[in-house]
């Protein structure tokens, strides 16, 4: 397919992205982090998301119909792009051709994830061990889809070694580049290590003139904890943009900058906690467990009295209506007290 012009040239700089994670990310809480953040408005955001990394095999298997669930998307996540992994250049294909149907702007391909589920098949981190097939891969879905093909990414497997790995992703002259700033090896365990993004921005870019690409975005990931935080990073490292990930958590106002955190009450928190609630029942309710929406409200009710309790009771609630009634319990019980 005729490459179709790249959105990420459009983009204002510095960037602040939306990182994809699987069961987290859904359709339902990326509408919300649209609608609390802002998204398309002055200082709001995020400038670009992502969906859950998404089987390119699973979407070519006749299971595909429930997977599809997580390449749904709203119009007012745009620029949307779809997170691919997979380690078959045919499949790759015909997944890519299935992003262009469904409309999005964007493919990104994860060889950066650590999950050992993943890298069995080939895909996510094992790619770094096999650059060769990391390249058909990315070719086959810029052939496959025409869209701006993207790529996220570490900085190697056991070891540091990004001079060796990156070289073989900046030949296919992708889109955009997102660099976890950490080995597979390292997992999480250890602090992103920022301090290489300097001279990996000055080698990614001499890199591309050398190839003669143009300048694609180089956004970087790991550790980053607000919009704040991430435009310090962004100064000190030259690159493009951060990649926000955990701190989204419990926090869809994450990318508004007009935002005071410290200041949203209470009752805002748990009324966006049960918007949420209820919009994934009415999204993904028939296909995904309410477990998924546990891990939420960890992060949504914290730093008040009372919230260690509210947890444990809202852990053994199975629908949002249960949820509700929970809430509403606390609430006239703090009500009470005061």
């Amino acid at each position: 397919m005729k490459p179709k012009k790249s959105f990420w040239q459009n983009l204002p700089k510095p960037l602040f992205v939306l990182a994809p994670m699987a069961d987290v990310t859904d359709c339902a809480f990326r509408e919300i982090i649209a609608k609390y953040s802002r998204h398309g408005e002055a200082q709001g955001g995020p400038h670009v998301f992502w969906t859950e990394f998404v089987s390119a095999d699973g979407l070519c298997s006749p299971g595909r119909e429930v997977l599809l669930r997580d390449l749904e998307f709203s119009e007012n996540e745009r620029p949307i792009v779809a997170q691919l992994f997979g380690s078959n250049p045919e499949n790759m294909f015909k997944a890519a051709k299935l992003c262009v149907e469904k409309g999005f702007d964007g493919i990104d391909i994860n060889m950066g994830c650590p999950d050992k589920s993943i890298e069995k098949q080939g895909s996510g981190a094992a790619m770094i061990k096999n650059p060769m097939l990391a390249q058909a891969i990315i070719r086959a879905a810029q052939e496959g889809s025409g869209l701006p093909v993207s790529v996220k990414t570490r900085i190697g497997y056991n070891k540091i070694e990004w001079k060796e790995w990156l070289p073989f992703i900046l030949e296919m002259k992708p889109a955009a580049l997102t660099i976890h700033l950490r080995t597979r090896k390292e997992m999480s365990l250890v602090p992103a290590h920022w301090e290489m993004m300097p001279e990996i921005v000055e080698f990614v870019r001499e890199k591309n003139k050398e190839l003669g690409n143009e300048m694609m975005p180089i956004i970087g990931n790991g550790d980053v904890l607000s919009v704040a935080h991430a435009r310090e990073l962004i100064k000190k490292s030259g690159c493009n943009g951060a990649m926000l990930g955990r701190a989204i958590f419990g926090n869809p106002w994450l990318f508004d900058e007009t935002k005071n955190k410290d200041t949203i009450i209470l009752e805002e928190k748990f009324r966006v906690l049960l918007e949420h609630t209820k919009l994934f029942e009415r999204k993904l309710g028939d296909i995904k467990s309410f477990a998924i929406m546990k891990k939420h409200y960890k992060a949504y009710v914290n730093g008040f009295d009372g919230a260690k309790e509210l947890r444990v009771n809202l852990m053994e609630k199975e629908n949002s209506r249960e949820i509700e009634e929970e809430i509403k319990v606390f609430l006239n019980t703090k009500k009470s007290v005061q």
